[in-house]
């Protein structure tokens, strides 16, 4: 099984084409928001939840100026709002289990909205702890098979820290513990080896396939959750055809 939700995959992927900027902004900016407040600390280099929130806005180009003000905003030096961490846990069409992070101001609305779409898409809202259990928190990188061969890319991010370099669909995905993520994307960044993809997120430990008019309704409940104001991330175990989406 691939290491990563193969939503997360056909997501990243189709993300470029059809984006929409404003609300990725938005969820950046409140990540920076976040990241600064309780990081205590509006210096990226003391502050590791900031330094990938800011690597994050910078790889969808967001303005210099709309990450300073960020900061700022998390930091107090300007006024701004004040957001609620909170992740809600469920299970999608087929029983696939669905993890979401949220950051919201008004948190009554967002597990309202989020309970909706959920109930909405053939799925449901579970109790705290009833899907957790199947995710582990894993730094990830995505590495085109044309970039470098096998044999060097292991040896340089093992040498790193990495914890398994798994092959999936013409490229290398490379799995780390969340604290040497940041080491081993910085190797492959001196080495001068591109990658796709990179983040720290919730990878699922099992899958559950799913097809026809379940596959076709968990897309369109990931789809919903993404584009609610006030989810910050979506995860899935859900293992869904890539020619539905």
């Amino acid at each position: 099984m691939s290491g990563h939700s193969k939503w997360a995959s056909i997501r990243h992927k189709k993300g470029a084409a059809d984006a929409k900027r404003g609300k990725v902004f938005t969820k950046l900016i409140k990540e920076i928001t976040v990241a600064a407040r309780m990081g205590g600390s509006g210096d990226p280099s003391a502050n590791p939840r900031l330094r990938q929130a800011i690597l994050a806005a910078k790889a969808e180009n967001m303005p210099k100026d709309n990450i300073e003000r960020a900061v700022k905003k998390g930091t107090g030096e300007l006024e701004g709002v004040s957001y609620e961490e909170a992740i809600y846990e469920g299970y999608g069409p087929g029983g696939a289990a669905v993890l979401v992070e949220s950051l919201s101001d008004n948190k009554n609305r967002a597990v309202s909205e989020i309970r909706h779409i959920f109930g909405k898409n053939g799925g449901s809202l579970g109790e705290n702890g009833c899907v957790a259990w199947m995710f582990k928190k894993k730094g990830y990188v995505n590495v085109d098979k044309d970039a470098v061969t096998e044999e060097r890319l292991m040896e340089l991010v093992l040498e790193a820290g990495a914890e398994d370099v798994r092959e999936d669909n013409g490229s290398y995905e490379i799995i780390t513990a969340p604290e040497d993520y940041e080491t081993v994307r910085t190797a492959l960044d001196t080495a001068a080896i591109p990658c796709t993809e990179g983040e720290i997120t919730m990878l699922p430990q099992t899958s559950t396939p799913l097809k026809g008019k379940d596959a076709e309704q968990m897309v369109r409940l990931m789809e919903l959750l993404e584009d609610c104001e006030d989810v910050q991330r979506v995860y899935t175990n859900a293992d869904i055809p890539p020619e539905l989406v």
